[in-house]
């Protein structure tokens, strides 16, 4: 028997990159999985099917940062797949950030990436609750980032966003323990996802830096994530709450 057997997954971000290897993780696992992105994810949910026999995989468009949407979204993912046990909140606003000094970062653009990476993750939270609370169940993971322990320079709007989750996951963990519901911040260091390996190549040397801080020194790829999305989704966790989980390497500085 798989670990997710009859269970329901969403994974927001699931269109592409690291979000797609989470949902194809799941559904290796047993697990129903709803790809949620902005982004078309028909081709994503394909793929999925013909790789994993039996996989029961959807597609759902939605802007998460849009309340009406996510609420909208939970009644459909639950209409379609029959219910709702597990949230990989993935989406987010990164690839395409560019360093800059925090006095010159837009302010339109900064609260777009807190209305995405923060309110977003905050309304998907309020949204999937409403089912687990009523079955006294549900796994939430909050896909954060290493680089809030390491103060990374230039890249304010997005280092404070993932700030955020860590606290809202401390938080609503105890908030959601007496319901039990799981919350844990799953962080990733920096991971080869489409966006990032389309970086241009004056990136390469930050790159460098990153792998030559850690214990297992390369590059870090999407399936180095997979297992502990599993696990963090899966009963083997089931007394393990609002906890920062970072896959990284080891990397020296967090």
């Amino acid at each position: 028997m798989s670990k997710l057997d009859g269970k329901v997954a969403i994974v927001t971000g699931a269109a592409q990159g690291i979000g797609a290897a989470y949902a194809k993780a799941l559904a290796e696992e047993g697990a129903k999985v709803a790809l949620v992105d902005i982004l078309d994810g028909t081709a994503t949910a394909a793929r999925i099917a013909s790789e994993v026999p039996g996989a029961d995989v959807a597609t759902f468009e939605c802007d998460i940062s849009d309340e009406a949407a996510s609420l909208k979204l939970i009644d459909d993912v639950v209409e379609k797949l029959g219910g709702l046990h597990i949230l990989i909140n993935n989406a987010a606003v990164f690839g395409n950030l560019q360093p800059q000094p925090f006095d010159e970062i837009d302010i339109d653009l900064w609260d777009r990436v807190q209305a995405v990476n923060v309110r977003g993750m905050l309304l998907m939270c309020r949204a999937a609750v409403k089912v687990f609370r009523a079955q006294k169940y549900g796994k939430i993971v909050n896909v954060g980032s290493d680089t809030i322990l390491k103060g990374v320079p230039f890249m304010l709007h997005y280092v404070t966003s993932k700030g955020g989750v860590y606290a809202m996951t401390r938080c609503l963990a105890n908030e959601l323990g007496g319901d039990n519901i799981c919350i844990n911040t799953l962080a990733p260091g920096l991971t080869m996802s489409e966006a990032v390996l389309a970086w241009p190549s004056d990136a390469d040397g930050d790159k460098k830096m990153v792998v030559n801080a850690r214990a297992l020194q390369r590059e870090q790829v999407p399936d180095d994530l997979t297992g502990a999305c599993v696990f963090l989704s899966s009963p083997d966790s089931d007394f393990m709450t609002g906890q920062y989980v970072a896959v990284n390497g080891g990397d020296c500085f967090s």
